[in-house]
């Protein structure tokens, strides 16, 4: 069993920066039952597995698609965060052109946000 989203990740995606936790729950080694955690997870363990397994943003074995479905469910628990909000749109910037749209948004919000 899994005692975080942190090492659910790291047993399904690895660790760039550490070993992959011994595990025998396999039956957890599903992206759905991942992606049910995740969307129902409070934002600090959210941001904790990001930050543990992505810290320089741009790193890490998570796939782009968790990222982004990360950073959307932080935003819609925390959408007056600038600095978070900025977190988001940085990570969009660094996985191709495609959100940068998106990112562009994120940067005037969190500017509308810090203008009061």
């Amino acid at each position: 069993m899994h005692s975080s989203l942190t090492d659910l990740a790291r047993c399904l995606w690895g660790d760039e920066y550490g070993p992959t936790p011994p595990c025998d729950a396999t039956w957890q080694h599903e992206e759905s039952y991942f992606t049910e955690l995740l969307t129902f997870a409070d934002p600090d363990e959210i941001l904790t597995m990001l930050r543990t397994l992505c810290p320089h943003l741009v790193d890490g074995y998570l796939p782009v698609r968790t990222r982004n479905l990360a950073y959307r469910l932080l935003l819609l628990q925390r959408p007056d965060d600038p600095a978070l909000i900025r977190e988001a749109a940085s990570s969009l910037y660094s996985h191709g052109p495609d959100w940068d749209h998106i990112a562009e948004e994120l940067t005037r919000r969190a500017d509308a946000l810090e203008a009061g």
